[in-house]
């Protein structure tokens, strides 16, 4: 039985998780940024259908990707020391936080409703919630967003208009991740294409003590700003 949980309710420990796949932990309270970050602290997310209740997430185990673990195929390598694009930071949150809630082919929506774009541009406004933007030829061409606390970056969806240009932002967010000495990629939810980048399963109760611990890591607030490109890369064992 999950807890309902008031507005100034704390979580319950995310031990009591139900034993599915996916870890439901709780309903109900809101999506402010004291909510939000409070949950991403304690290995909780959101993840719900417009015009449901909130519903509040801890599963276990917890794909998790590490920096030092990334891993880049030749042909992704090939595309990006070849290609011709452009990386960005958090200049255009809502355009990617938008695109990402498009509906995939096969598909009549997707959870990321109405509040939740709000909630995370509030977050982005905060310097929690950050975007990472592909463009080519000037245009939008693909991306991520997801949150940042400490040492720990919690990413949760992404987005392509053009082929690899997801997975360009993805790789040079990892750059930047370890550049700035950030510990922790949480992936939330095994999927074979994270896999391929060497995201792995671990125990949430591993998950949380590493949270606990990096998220004392100083805080690298938003907008944030390019600083790696595919030669530096190489310095930093990518």
């Amino acid at each position: 039985m999950i807890t309902w949980l008031k507005k100034d309710m704390p979580f319950p420990p995310v031990s009591t998780a139900l034993r599915d796949p996916n870890g439901l932990l709780a309903a109900g309270a809101d999506l402010s940024p004291e909510r939000l970050l409070a949950a991403y602290t304690h290995g909780i997310f959101p993840w719900f259908n417009p015009g449901e209740p909130i519903l509040w997430w801890s599963p276990d185990p917890r794909m998790v990707l590490f920096p030092d673990e990334l891993r880049v195929t030749r042909s992704l390598a090939k595309v990006l020391r070849n290609r011709p694009y452009e990386i960005r930071f958090d200049t255009a949150f809502t355009q990617v936080i938008k695109a990402c809630a498009a509906p995939r082919p096969g598909q009549a929506a997707t959870w990321i409703g109405p509040a939740m774009i709000e909630a995370y541009t509030r977050l982005n406004h905060l310097g929690y919630a950050h975007s990472v933007e592909t463009w080519i030829d000037g245009v939008l061409a693909g991306g991520l967003y997801g949150v940042a606390i400490g040492g720990v970056f919690y990413g949760e969806s992404m987005f392509h208009r053009v082929r690899d240009a997801s997975k360009i932002a993805f790789v040079h967010l990892v750059w930047h991740l370890k550049h700035w000495g950030f510990g922790l990629i949480d992936c939330q939810m095994k999927t074979a294409h994270l896999a391929s980048f060497g995201a792995r399963e671990i125990p949430r109760a591993e998950f949380v003590r590493l949270v606990r611990k990096l998220i004392e890591s100083p805080h690298h607030p938003g907008p944030w700003r390019p600083e790696v490109t595919w030669k530096d890369a190489a310095s930093l064992r990518c």
